[in-house]
This record gives structure tokens, C-alpha cells and sequence, in this order.
């Protein structure tokens, strides 16, 4: 039977080059003639998809259904056998990577900006999974970038709409389209990994350990009602903003103590014990308690500490451990411990897939808030909520709490398992400045300034003192990252600049790939100790002195123009949150 198949005349737009998590640029650069189709049909162009089955999801925000009509029309046009599709285009990023894994699909398309504003005047985005469920590597998002420029036209199936509301299935053209329901699957997904009977047990059997949820009107919102609320029993009470809203309801959606406040409010004003948050599509988390935020870093060496209690990896075992480069280095001491390999790659969550396919990985993190594990091939939002909540209630319970915490009679809560971390480990004091939406040219010049330092070697041994505190710090090596896949042997170059220190301290200064506009610079500061003094320290209080030798050293107030980040992420008591 013949299809009305069109060919669309078109011409090439610059700057279609994904980032780590694929293009974002404003919803209105998006909505310019052409570009949307542009870029979907370089996918195609690049990505041999002819016949293959396809996902299609994302966090629902503004723009998401036209996108979605839009892949399906040009993805028919170019001989794709069969849509999987999240209602009402909804599937969260851990949610897809499940669904291309469980249903065997060729890859997906998802369409998020992940933690960045959403609306007509924000943010927008389309990334391109491989099969495996993981962002695709650079060697595919390259041929992709390389199709957008040569581009002369799209094609397109001229056919009625899909209902994206109604669970199903349907003929579109020459393409078969299943409409899914978006949350079941990863609701049953989770109950495979987790011990859902123990944690309802201590959470029914412990009232005055409350729980909230805050979705930040994210994608979330459906998937912690049904985990939380339908399967663990938690009252309604337990989960905020939890209405997926196109627009996040005028919120920046990134679960960080600047724009997740209302959880911070909410947790402080109602001393509630355990308190998380999750972004925009899902994949990002953190976690927060009434006394106690728990940084990305410290969050993934916890969870690799006591993998042992979660049956996903009691029965499976533990392969390896990993972090990005800028997290901090607390969990290779777990590694250390426990004799696994640990690696240290890229940011960037595809990096971690190859590790995870070879079988050499099991949990990672990054210090952006994104922590997951080898169930999938995208860091996991929920994944790492539920990971702690089942980690304290194998704590509190009564044949493991006189091991872990013979001393405590009160319930164990977030602070006294960091406290026992850092007894056991030590301390990585960890923080991090991002400069969002600088100017490119500044961003730049502190870059080549900083290049160049490191191909004088003109730091190496210089000495440098903080005003304020007189601590002096050394600096051992200056160098840019450099990250050769040990699967693949595929190199990645410039992927930051490290200024380390004789006292094993460390800065990270790193070009950000994921804003959408303008530039944005990251500043990572750690500073190790093992002092039992220090370690009930605000965390500005033990790296005062360090952040300000790392700003004198790279200049980046003068060439960025900002005396103040826009946002910093730290680790400390609470009452300093609300200050």
C-alpha cells in the first residue's frame, strides 16, 4: 500500500552540535522553521534506523507533543517499523533506558533539557539513546552533528495525528506505534532491585520517621505517587510538587539546595527526618534531612558502602565502582576497602556505559547530582532515593542495627550514617561554584589562561596563602584531563583542568556542555581529612582557604566579570541552609 511520503527542502543550521546530553537550546530556536526537523532527520540520516523498533519519551515539558509528532512523521517517513511511546509523551530518562533495555528497542529519542527551566521562554532539548538504554557516544553524536550541516532536506508522512493519550496500539503509515503506559514498568523495575517489604515494614512500623517527595513539578511526580504513596503505603503528605507541569510551574527544576527550596522549607519548618528531591526528567536526586544534607559525593560512597543490603546487588554482586572526574574522590576509598576496580572518567553519563556493558561496573556517580547503577544506562533519580531509604531501614533493623550501630537506641537517620562514614573513610570536604550563563569570550580566556599554565608548567611548586585564614597551599600539578576508554581504547581530550595540591587537595575548573545559552563555568573544590576534629565542620569553613587561593590562582573573577557564583553546592548543617 502507498504512503503520502514528502520530501521537505530545507538548508542547514549552525550550531546543531549536541552536548554530553544531546542539543539544548531555547524552546524558540527550536520552534524556528525547519530546526526541529532538521535535527531529527539527522538522527536518521546518522543512525541506521530502517525497520528498527524506536522509544519515544521525555519530561514533558512545553514543546514536547509537536516534537513528538514530528519524530513520529519524519521516523515513518524514514522507515521505522515500530514506536514505543510514553503517554501523553511522558517517560522519564531512567524510564526510557529501562524500556529500551526491557523491550529489546534499536535506540530512542528523548526530549528534555534535563534540570533546566522549561516554557515558551526557557529551555528545550532532544538527545539520542543507543540500544544498550545509554546516551550515545560521542562517535554517533558526531556523525548526527556532521548530518546537520549538509543537510538539503527531510522527509515526512502526511497522515492524521496519534492520540498520545490513549494506551494502545496503532497503525501510523508503514509504522506500528505503541502508546505505553509511562510509569508501570519502572515502578516494577524498582521493586526488582529494592527490598519494598522491608522498607514499608520500618516505615509503618516507625511513624516519626517521615518521608517527603518533592517532584519540583518534574517527571517525577507519577513515579514517586506510585512507588511511594501506592506500593510503600506513605501518606499523601509524603510527596510536594509532584503534578508534572510543562513549565515546571515556573521553577528551575535541579535538586540543589538554590532551587529545591521548597523540599528545604518544607524539611526544616516540619523536621522531617528524610527528605529528597529529583529534576526535571528524573535522573538527578538529592538527599535531604531535617540536620543533614548529604552531597552527590559522599551519596554514591554511602550506597557503594552498603550495596550489600540492597538484593539487587546481594544476589548479582558488586563488579566495580566510578565517578566523574570532578566528584569528589570518597568513594575510590570504598573501592580500596572492598578491593574493587574503581575508574575515573569523563562527565558525562555515557562514559559509564562501556564500564557497565563489560561487566566491570556496578555503581556510579556524579557530583552534579546523578547517581545510578548498571539496572540502566542513565543515572537514576529514584533509583537513589529508594537506595537510601532501603539502606536506613536495613540499618534500623533489628538483626543488623546492633552491627552497624550498637550504641544507638533511637532510630538511625541520615546524619548518623554519614557520621559513621566519615569515622570509617574520613572526610572529603567538597563543594562546588557554578557560574551559569557567563560570557562565552570570558569563559574562553579563562580556559586558554589556565592551558597555559599547563603547558609552561608555570604553577608547578608555587606557594600561595589565603588571606583570611593564612593557611599556604603548594601546587604539586596543574593538567587537563585526558580519559582513555579501558574498553574501547577511544580518547577524550580536555575534559578539565585540575590544579593539585602537595596536601593531596584538588580544584577542578570545567566549561560546562549542558546550559543552553551563554556560557557556564564549574568550579570543584575538595579537601580530604581524616582529623576527627574536623569533621563536624561547615563545609565553607574547611575550604575558606582553599577557594580562595583556587580563585586568585585562576583569576576567574576577572574574566568571568562575577564576583558571586549562581549557585554553590555544599555540605553542612542545615540552620546555615536557611541563613
Amino acid at each position: 500500500m502507498p504512503f503520502d511520503i514528502q520530501e521537505i527542502p530545507t538548508k542547514p543550521y549552525e550550531g546543531q552540535k549536541p552536548g554530553t546530553s544531546g542539543l539544548r537550546k531555547r524552546v524558540k530556536v527550536f520552534q524556528q522553521e525547519h530546526y526541529t526537523e532538521n535535527f531529527v532527520q539527522a538522527i536518521f540520516d546518522a543512525v541506521p534506523l530502517k525497520g528498527a523498533t524506536v522509544v519515544i519519551g521525555g519530561d514533558g515539558r512545553f514543546f514536547s507533543q509537536p516534537t513528538v509528532e514530528t519524530i513520529l512523521k519524519i521516523g515513518a517517513a524514514n522507515g521505522v517499523a515500530h514506536f514505543i511511546v510514553g503517554k501523553d509523551s511522558i517517560l522519564s530518562t531512567p524510564a526510557a533506558s529501562n524500556i529500551i533495555r526491557k523491550y529489546k528497542a534499536d535506540g530512542g529519542i528523548l526530549l528534555t533539557a534535563s534540570h533546566n527551566p522549561g516554557g515558551p521562554d526557557n529551555d528545550f532539548g532532544i538527545k539520542y539513546n543507543v540500544s544498550n538504554g545509554g546516551p550515545a557516544p560521542e562517535s554517533i553524536t558526531d556523525k548526527i552533528f556532521e548530518k546537520t550541516k549538509t543537510i538539503t532536506s527531510y522527509k515526512v508522512l502526511s497522515a492524521p495525528k496519534v492520540d498520545l493519550s490513549k494506551i494502545g496500539e496503532t497503525s501510523y503509515g508503514p509504522s506500528k506505534v505503541t502508546i505505553i503506559d509511562s510509569v508501570s514498568d519502572y515502578v516494577a523495575l524498582l521493586a526488582s532491585i529494592f527490598d519494598f517489604p522491608l522498607i514499608k515494614s520500618f516505615l509503618s512500623t516507625t511513624p516519626s520517621f517521615r518521608v517527603l517527595f518533592d517532584g519540583l513539578h518534574g517527571v517525577t511526580g507519577p513515579y514517586a505517587r506510585a512507588i511511594l504513596l501506592d506500593t510503600l503505603a506513605l501518606p499523601a503528605s509524603s510527596v510536594q510538587n509532584a503534578v508534572s507541569l510543562p513549565d515546571f510551574g515556573g521553577g528551575h527544576p535541579d535538586p540543589n539546595l538554590t532551587y529545591a527550596h521548597s523540599l528545604v522549607s518544607a524539611v526544616e519548618e516540619n523536621n522531617i527526618p528524610f527528605g529528597a528531591a529529583s529534576d526535571g526528567d528524573g535522573d538527578r536526586n538529592m538527599i535531604y534531612g531535617k540536620g543533614a544534607f548529604v552531597t552527590p559525593s559522599d551519596s554514591v560512597a554511602i550506597i557503594a558502602d552498603w550495596a550489600e543490603v540492597i538484593p539487587y546487588f546481594k544476589k548479582g554482586g558488586v563488579k566495580g565502582f566510578a565517578r566523574s572526574m570532578p566528584t569528589s574522590e570518597a568513594i575510590d576509598l570504598v573501592g580500596k576497602k572492598k578491593g574493587l576496580e574503581v575508574f575515573e572518567v569523563p562527565t558525562g553519563w555515557k562514559f559509564f556505559g562501556n564500564l557497565m556493558d563489560a561487566g566491570r561496573l556496578s555503581i556510579c556517580g556524579e557530583e552534579s547530582f546523578g547517581t545510578g547503577s548498571d539496572h540502566i544506562r542513565e543515572k537514576d533519580g529514584l533509583w537513589a532515593v529508594i537506595a537510601w531509604l532501603n539502606i536506613i531501614a536495613a540499618a534500623n533493623h533489628p538483626s543488623t542495627k546492633p552491627t552497624y550501630f550498637p550504641d544507638h537506641t533511637a532510630p538511625i537517620g541520615i546524619n548518623d550514617i554519614l557520621q559513621r562514614h566519615y569515622r570509617i573513610y574520613g572526610r572529603s570536604f567538597f563543594s562546588r561554584y557554578d557560574y551559569e550563563e557567563v560570557s562565552s569570550t570570558g569563559a574562553q580566556n579563562l580556559v586558554s589562561a589556565l592551558n597555559e599554565h599547563i603547558t609552561a608548567q608555570s604553577l608547578v611548586n608555587t606557594k600561595h596563602t589565603s588571606p583570611s585564614t593564612k593557611q599556604e597551599f603548594t601546587i604539586s600539578r596543574v593538567s587537563n584531563f585526558t580519559y582513555t576508554d579501558p574498553i574501547d581504547h577511544s580518547v577524550s581530550k580536555n575534559q578539565g583542568q585540575i590544579v593539585q595540591f602537595s596536601d593531596g587537595s584538588r580544584v577542578v575548573f570545567r566549561l560546562s556542555g549542558t546550559g543552553s545559552q551563554g556560557a557556564t563555568v564549574r568550579m570543584y573544590v575538595e579537601r580530604y581529612t581524616k582529623d576527627e576534629r574536623e569533621m563536624g565542620k561547615k563545609t565553607e569553613e574547611g575550604l575558606k582557604g582553599l577557594i580562595e587561593v583556587a580563585l586568585k590562582v585562576s583569576r576567574l573573577v576577572e574574566f568571568l566579570g562575577r564576583e558571586e557564583p549562581t549557585v554553590i553546592t555544599v555540605s553542612f548543617r542545615c540552620r546555615f541552609v536557611l541563613e
